[in-house]
């Protein structure tokens, strides 16, 4: 099957500054993918290059196998994009969003919108602009779903949202995405709901992906190691040291594994998501998490073996 995103050596710059450099990575179809990142690592950049908003500087992208082009009305149509601010006429009627979403889209589904809008308790004689925050992220995820994409993007879409809204706004999506077997990537700072909600982690940082891999082999790929204060060298059965936390009697190390820890003086845990994606946002030169069969031949970064 076909990935529904293939990055290779994908690069993005505006002037003189880089918004993206050098990234390689494969999406398979029908995942749901959290998407990571420091403001200003270059997530939004990506989501645009995937959208067909802009194109790369360097290296390639194809999206459901093919090239992005704004232009591409065949591949706009199973293309669903929305946007952090998640624009919507607000001086419209509700009803008369889905009429425009009807006109603009050739796979739209009224029905579809009308029944999510109405378990919502959206009303569609009710403008916009009137609308709740939440609601009108709804709204938005609605046009979306209603067009039936075969790939969704979504660009931090919970961000101002309140947890009861963000709890909603993810069980549709989830619900709909189940369903279809849409590919999503969903934007976001709030990893407790990435971790709820997806199975494929892409983490971007200092401009490039440092992961891109299933969650599942991510968390099983990373060891906690805990042991008296001491130096930190070359650990058998690692191929990165993340981080070194050192305090006044214990050493805390997180590291990428290659095998088994072959040290008995270190104590072996399970880190969280979170601790996982904080060490490479911390240290975003320790190198890929990427499974080479995803990155492609050469796509991945040699090992980082310094501890910083």
């Amino acid at each position: 099957m076909r990935p529904a995103i293939e990055a290779a050596g994908l690069g993005k710059r505006y002037r003189s500054n880089w918004a993206l450099q050098e990234c390689s990575f494969r999406l398979p179809a029908g995942r749901i993918a959290g998407l990571v990142g420091p403001n200003g690592s270059g997530k939004t950049t990506l989501l645009h290059l995937a959208a067909g908003l802009n194109s790369p500087t360097r290296g390639s992208m194809r999206v459901l196998g093919r090239v992005p082009d704004g232009n591409d009305r065949e591949r706009l149509a199973k293309v669903g994009f929305l946007a952090q601010d998640h624009p919507l006429y607000r001086g419209f009627r509700v009803g008369e969003m889905l009429a425009f979403g009807r006109r603009a889209n050739p796979r739209w589904d009224d029905g579809a919108a009308r029944r999510r809008l109405a378990d919502l308790g959206i009303p569609l004689a009710k403008r916009v602009g009137t609308l709740s925050g939440g609601q009108q992220t709804q709204i938005a995820l609605a046009l979306c779903l209603s067009k039936h994409p075969e790939l969704l993007l979504l660009d931090e879409p919970v961000s101002s949202l309140d947890p009861l809204a963000r709890h909603e706004f993810l069980s549709t999506l989830m619900d709909a995405c189940a369903a279809e077997g849409t590919t999503v990537v969903l934007s976001s700072h709030l990893l407790a709901d990435l971790e709820r909600v997806c199975d494929f982690l892409i983490v971007l940082s200092a401009s490039r992906v440092q992961v891109a891999d299933d969650i599942d082999s991510v968390l099983a790929g990373h060891r906690l190691l805990i042991a008296p204060r001491r130096a930190v060298g070359r650990i058998p059965g690692t191929d990165a040291i993340l981080t070194v936390s050192q305090k006044e009697r214990q050493t805390t190390v997180l590291v990428r594994t290659s095998g088994a820890i072959a040290d008995p003086t270190w104590e072996v845990h399970q880190p969280t998501l979170e601790e996982i994606v904080l060490g490479y946002l911390r240290h975003p030169g320790s190198g890929a998490r990427q499974p080479l069969a995803a990155a492609g031949a050469g796509a991945a970064d040699s090992p980082a073996e310094a501890a910083r």
